[in-house]
This record gives C-alpha cells, structure tokens and sequence, in this order.
C-alpha cells in the first residue's frame, strides 16, 4: 500500500492494491500522440491526481476500480480506452457481422454504462470531442423507451463505443443477446450510483457480459473498468465474481476506511461524562497494547484528558500548538512506548496531525465529534492498518485491525447528518441516540430552507430523491405560497379551465396563462397595448432601470409586459444587458436596456398572468429524475402556444397542477370543441414516460399541512360562479322531494331513524340540537376515496377518522352541518386527510386494502352519491365531451 505519494506541489492521499506509477505529466503520458495533441488543444495541461494513478493500469488493459472525489469525471477513463482502442490489435477478435440484429457491421469493443440519459449524453459529447485524432472511432449513444417495437426496428451501423445506462443495455440484450458478442472494454461510470439504484440490473449485464466472454473463441483482452466517488458494499462481489486482480486505486480517505474494515464504533454519552468513558474504552486498549489517538479541537481538553489518565496511571502524550516538545520529538517518543511494551495513548489536536505524520495507528478515539473534512483526517493516520476483505471472506469487524470510536454527546449536532449518513454506508451499528439526533438536526435544516422556494422536484413528480442535499424547501410557506394566489376570475371551474402554455420548461412544466371563456382581460389588455404603442411618440425609451418595475417592451408587432429581475453591477458602465422576466408568458430573457419601454399605469392595474401549469400521474421512465430532452422537444412542439383545456386538481401560490390536459380545437360554425390529444397520453407514447400514480396524492398532502388548515388559508382560488352552460355536468339523480326534505330539516328538529347510522343529528342533555346533513359526493380510485363535502365558507370545522368512520362537522351561516358516516370497508385512520376549501371540504380516505369498492357505505345516504365527473377514466381519457 502507498500513502502519502508526491505528485506535483501538493500531497495527496492514495490507497493502491498494488504497486502503480503516476503518470503525472501529460507528455509522457501512455496515450497515442494524437490524443495527446487533442487534450492540449482542449485546455487540458496536466493529468490530476487521480488521472495520474487510473492511466497507467486502465491503458495497460487491467481491472481497475477507481474511488475519487474526482470519480464522476469520465476524463479518469475515455483517454486511455481511446488509447486501447486506436493501438491494440483487435484483428484476432471472430467476424460476428450478421451474427447480431442491431450491427450492419460489428458488435461494439467497448460499453460505457452510465446512472442517467444526462451522464450519457456527456459521456458521449467527450468521445466526439476527443474520437478527432483516432482514426476508425465510431461512438453511438443509445437511449431508447419502454416502445418494444421501436426496439425491436432499431438499426445502427458499426461502431466501436456504446454509450448507454443499464435499463437501455437490458431492453436491447432482450432483442439482440449476442450483442456483447465481442465486447473487450466495460466501463461502469459513477459506480457508487448504479449500484446504489441499479444494482440488480448492473449483476443482470455482467452475468451476460461473463456468459458472453466465456463463449468467446480465442485469447480475447477482457477489461472491467469501474470509477467513481464513493464505495459501495456491491463492489465487493463486482471484484470477487467479474475481475481479475484489480488495480485498486482510492483517494478518498474515508472511502478507503470503509474498504479497508475500519471498525466503526459509535459510543453515547452525556457531555459531562466523556472522561470516564474514554477511560473504561482505554482500559481494553491497555491490555491489548494498542497505538491510541485520541483527537479533540481544543487545547483545553488535550490538557484535561492528559491530566486525567495521568491521574489515572495512564501513560500518555500531548501534543497541541501551544506544546513545547516538537513533532518529531513527540512521535519518537510515542513509537517507542509501542516497541517497549507500553501501550501508547497520544493526545492531540487535529492542527497537529499533519507534522506528525502518523499512519500506523491502530484506535482513533474522537473526543470530539468530527467534522467530515477532519473525520477523514484522523481516519488517515490508521491507513498501514488498513485491512481490506477481497480475496477470502469479508473480515470480520470484531477481529478489524483498526478501530475508530466516536463519542457522541447531546451536543454533537453539527455535523451528525453527514456523520450518520457515512456510519449507514460503512454498515456500522448506529446506536438510537444518533438516529434521534439526526432528525432533529435534519428538521432543523428544513426550517432554516424555509424561506427557500419550494422543491421543484417534489412540485413536478410528488417526490424529492435527497432532501438532505436538495437547497429548497419540502415544506408549505404561507408567507411565500400564498402571497401571490390565482385570482378567481383567472379560472372559469375547476372542471375545465382553457389554458394556453407558452414557455416549456420541460416535458410536464410549462409556464402560460389561464384564459376566461366568456370575457379574457388580457386579450383586451393585449390589444390596447399594442394600439398604443404602435404610435411612435409613445414608445418612451427608459433612462434609469429599476430593479423590479415593470417596463413594456416590443418584439415585432407584438408588445409585451416585463419586469426587470436583475441588473448589471454599477461598475459594470459597459454592460448594458438586463435581465428581464415576460409576466404575462413566465419566460426570462436578457435584453439590452434601451429597449424597455415607459409603461403606462393604466397597463400595470392587471395582475401578472403567468402561472406555473404541472400535468400530474407522469414522471420518467426508469427512475431517472430529469426528462429526456426527446420527451420536452416533442411536447414544446405539439403544446406551445395551442389553447388546452385542463382540469384543476391543486392550486399553490401560482401553481396550478391539471389531470388531464388536453389539446383541443374549436369548430365556430358548430360551437364545439373537439379534443385531438392527451398531453399525458402523449407522454407516454413516446416509451420516455410512466404512471406516476401517487403524485397527486403527495401533492395534496403537501397541501393540507396544519399550518395551511390552522390559518384558514384556501388552497384553490377557484371561481365556481362562471356560466357553465355548455360544460358537461352529470350527477346522480334526487326525489325532488328529499331535497325539499334535507331543507327542511335544518329548520326542524326531526330525529332521523336509528338504521340510517349515516343521518347526522346530535342530542344534548341540555336540550335538543339538531344539525344539518351537508350534500357530499365521492369517487374512488385504487388506493384512496375522496369525498366533497358541500358546505360554504366552513368554520369551527373537526374530522375524526377511525377504521371504519368518519365524522365531520362545521358551521356555516350560522347552522351545524354533520356527517357521520360508517363505511363500507376500512381505511387508514392516520393517512386520512381533510382540508377546509372556500365552497367544498375534501376528504381523502386512505384504503386499508388497495382494490375497488363497491359502494362507500354500510347503510344507504340520500345525502351521499356519486361524483361522476370525477371518476376514474380508462387508461384512453376521454374527461371531456364534444360539445
């Protein structure tokens, strides 16, 4: 093992399996020449540090894993295969030509599997940029859906590099098994992400990939590359089961902690006490003569605990900046405590690690809860005892050479996140108090993100991956979420709303506006902007622009609303550029200054019409977190700037989200709209997309966070008053004569009969209180029921769930609405929701058991029946009618 190596100026840590020479200077790098002459002329001056250890053994065509904070760079890889590629002979390699489907000329020598289509993507620009000095050089990337007959018809001419992700490889090895047929070179970009994710499918591909190979005729080169930045549990069965005595290269401290069997121990304390319990922990190390670090980040308490074993017949060093002895005087000593016989404690601060230079310690006890940055550093004076478990059986941690123990303390919150985090990864026994202390810290951290914008992620598919990592908020903030709601009249009904999106940002994220059936303020506005403008003598060009104000601006014959959202630094002179943001369309822009133009108050009194439009139940395929570039294009060019019409299912701040979406076109003569297309269903169509069933789900829970229903804040701003005349409408009929009944009932204290468990009235021992029934309706889907319940302007409202009930009650004008209604079958009481809206109250009941229920009640309800217009649709979705 190697520690410590000089490269260049700088020291930097590397854990090797065997023995390798850097290549730290790009001349006499083992690239071909005309690569070399390529990177230089890309600005690429001198391999890092890590490069300089993963060349070697990669171009010499060797098994290498490759662990670096620098892991996810695929410059650690591309030159030396390219290098492989262009000088090694692969002459003797089987004509498989005709042999696979998908090759009009030969299998491909290398495969590049990367976590995500975006890794891909870059993989693949990197090959195009640096394949201009190899000759013969053909990379393809592939990046195919779920469309099996797109699959099946796919043709691609020879090549020699594949780029793709491991989902992509499957779906084409189902097609075409003897594609790997002459594969040489398999790459596992950023390997600690697909096996984290994809491990399954990763075992899948190598199984083929060594299937293959052993089939194969002839001494074939058969080379394994894996990088990236942090280790992983599966690379242990990677490396014993599908390489050949890898090259090991880890430069990464803690990464190579993990690999070498650290012992990682976690010891709670309280803060007081730590001083006893580092003595009972030295007292083991005693009899078993261990070389002890003991690490703290105060010289207060190197002297207190140097004191303490001092007072306790521990033989003991010091070291700290304020130390008189020197570094080298301090580890002759300590060395020779060890070799005599006497068990050696070392107490010190982490300033003083680095002049020591120790790496043959066997314990490191942290006194203090380390950082990340000073966790590794301490990790790293251990790292001759390293004991990596590859080649026999895992080693066991009992028996682990090298130990390191963390005090842990109520006051250990700073950095007990990133700690935990590492602990889970190295398999460690992770006491309760750690998990409790990284709750509070990570509920801490959300509310300092509290004034952040809300997580895009979770807004667009229900759900955030990393909410540890992820900068914005997973939490409702009124202040920020409310403050700029949809104006009522900006929606007809929540049943269909036209919207006409006018910027994509991605596949189900648009920016636009919400248009009015019967009289749209903006067309209006729109149009006397424009008339106005045209005259020469009111295009006022701006001298002075303001941060925020709202300017006109011209585009063609068109006029348009902006606000400016950032503007050039006042040393800037030069710099005329400013930001500008369309807030009428939600697009951002930078123009040149004097374009801005004096906008008239008159044009200013209409609020900004951008909103934010989600279409819900789609998220890519195969766990990915972004949407192919090939799914936003298609949708850009089938929805931009076409009149849809769309049903609101939540509205936030200036978010809507819709299911479904749906383009339409009008025909005048027989006033009827004809729907063309689902923009969901077209998602799916194009094999990039797939059911994302809990999303609006998430979205409603979001929604209905105490702090929005303790506020009495509404969440929908919908106006129901529109005229909805030529709006299909279906309900389940009523006897005329109940409803006259229901009305009169909350005026008459009538006691309903005892069958009917779902009549609301409610008795007192001070006398008798009878309460109005409210209308509700309900649908269902696989997983939940929802009920409306009609009821104006609810106050004093409460909703008690249980197995197989549920009761709501509020007032509104001035009467008791109840609804006591026993059900059908069970839900779960913890999971079930109500929010309080301006015009309905919305449960959502959670199903005990996921299936289709038959009916809601035990006992029929005149007051209950069915919402129709909200039904669960065939997988078709025809929500709306012509006409």
């Amino acid at each position: 093992f190697q520690s410590l190596q000089d490269v260049g100026k700088e020291k930097n840590f590397v854990f090797l399996s065997k023995k390798i020479e850097p290549s730290s200077v790009l001349e006499t790098a083992p690239l071909f020449d005309s690569l070399k002459k390529e990177l230089a002329w890309n600005k690429f001056s001198t391999p890092t540090f890590t490069q300089s250890y993963c060349w070697p053994p990669v171009a010499g065509g060797c098994d290498v894993i490759a662990i670096s904070h620098q892991g996810n760079d695929p410059l650690l890889y591309i030159p030396p295969v390219l290098t492989l590629l262009q000088e090694s002979d692969y002459q003797a390699l089987p004509n498989m030509s005709g042999v696979c489907i998908y090759w009009t000329r030969e299998p491909p020598l290398a495969l590049i599997l990367c976590p995500g289509w975006k890794k891909a993507q870059l993989v693949f620009d990197l090959l195009k940029t640096y394949r201009k000095g190899c000759r013969h050089f053909y990379p393809v990337l592939i990046t195919l859906g779920q469309n099996k007959e797109a699959t099946s018809q796919m043709e691609i001419r020879g090549c020699e590099v594949v780029v793709t992700t491991p989902y992509n490889l499957l779906r084409l090895l189902e097609h075409n098994p003897g594609l790997l047929c002459r594969l040489c070179h398999l790459v596992l970009d950023e390997i600690g992400v697909l096996l984290s994710d994809t491990s399954e499918q990763v075992f899948t591909i190598l199984d083929c990939y060594k299937k293959a190979t052993a089939r194969a005729q002839g001494n074939l080169p058969h080379q394994v590359i894996a990088v990236g930045t942090r280790w992983n549990k599966h690379i242990t069965p990677l490396i014993k089961e599908f390489m050949n005595d890898p090259h090991i290269v880890i430069t990464v401290v803690e990464e190579a902690a993990i690999f070498g069997n650290v012992q990682q121990v976690v010891q709670p304390c309280i803060s007081n006490n730590k001083t006893a319990e580092l003595l009972k922990i030295l007292d083991f190390t005693q009899r078993n003569l261990q070389k002890v670090l003991v690490f703290t980040d105060s010289v207060t308490e190197v002297e207190m605990i140097h004191k303490a074993l001092k007072s306790n017949s521990i033989v003991s060093l010091k070291k700290h900046k304020e130390s008189k002895c020197n570094a080298e005087c301090v580890l002759e000593r300590w060395r020779k405590m060890h070799s005599s016989g006497t068990p050696a404690v070392l107490v010190l601060t982490d300033d003083c690690l680095h002049s020591l230079g120790i790496t043959d310690a066997t314990w490191v006890i942290h006194f203090s809860f380390p950082s990340p940055a000073v966790f590794g550093q301490r990790l790293q004076s251990m790292s001759d005892t390293f004991c990596p478990g590859i080649k026999d059986s895992t080693v066991d941690q009992e028996d682990a050479k090298a130990k390191s123990v963390i005090l842990l303390t109520e006051n250990s919150s700073c950095h007990a996140s990133e700690i935990f985090y590492y602990l889970k990864r190295a398999e460690a026994e992770i006491p309760e108090e750690l998990y409790d202390l990284t709750a509070k810290v990570q509920e801490s951290e959300e509310d300092e993100k509290f004034s952040r914008p809300l997580c895009a992620s979770l807004k667009t598919f229900g759900i955030c991956r990393n909410r540890t990592e992820c900068p914005d908020r997973h939490q409702i903030n009124l202040s920020i979420d409310t403050a700029q709601n949809i104006a009522a009249e900006m929606i007809e009904t929540p049943e269909r709303v036209t919207i006409l999106p006018l910027f994509i940002v991605h596949a189900t994220k648009y920016f636009g506006r919400i248009v009015r059936k019967q009289k749209d303020q903006y067309t209006a506005l729109a149009k006397e902007m424009n008339d106005y403008f045209k005259v020469p003598g009111h295009r006022i060009s701006v001298n002075t622009v303001e941060k925020s104000v709202f300017y006109g601006l011209r585009e063609g014959a068109i006029c348009h609303r902006v606000q400016v959202v950032e503007t050039p630094a006042k040393d800037e002179e030069n710099v005329h550029k400013v930001t500008i943001k369309y807030i009428d369309e939600g697009r951002t822009s930078q123009v040149n200054s004097d374009q801005l133009l004096h906008l008239p108050v008159k044009f200013q009194s209409l609020p900004p019409q951008a909103v934010e439009i989600i279409v819900c139940r789609v998220k890519p395929i195969d766990n990915e977190v972004e949407w192919n570039p090939k799914v936003t294009d298609h949708i850009n060019h089938k929805i931009k700037g076409k009149v849809h019409h769309a049903k609101v299912v939540q509205t936030l701040g200036k978010t809507v989200w819709v299911d479904p979406m749906v383009g339409v076109t009008h025909l005048p003569t027989v006033r009827m709209w004809i729907n063309e297309y689902n923009i969901r269903s077209e998602i799916l169509s194009t094999g990039l997309g797939t059911d994302n069933p809990e999303h609006v789900g998430e979205i409603e829970k979001l929604c209905t966070q105490t702090a929005l229903v303790d506020h009495g804040q509404s969440l929908e701003h919908l106006n129901t008053k529109e005229d909805t005349a030529d709006l299909e409408e279906v309900s389940s009929p009523q006897d005329p004569s109940i409803q006259e009944n229901s009305a009169e009932s909350c005026n008459s204290p009538v006691t309903p009969p005892s069958s009917k468990s779902s009549v609301l009235s409610t008795s007192f021992q001070t006398g008798i209180q009878v309460s109005c029934h409210p209308p509700i309706k309900w649908f269902q889907d696989d997983v939940s029921v929802t009920l409306k319940v009609q009821i104006l302007k609810a106050t004093d409202s409460r909703c008690e769930f249980c197995r197989e009930k549920v009761t709501f009650s509020a007032y509104s004008d001035g009467k008791r609405y109840v609804a006591d209604l026993e059900l059908y079958q069970s839900v779960i009481a913890e999971k079930s929701t109500c929010v309080i809206k301006d015009t309905e109250a919305v449960i959502v009941l959670v199903k005990e058991k996921k299936g289709t229920w038959c009916k809601l009640l035990k006992n029929k309800n005149v007051h209950v029946s069915l919402d129709f217009g909200c039904w669960e649709e065939s997988e078709d979705e025809r929500p709306f009618t012509a006409g």
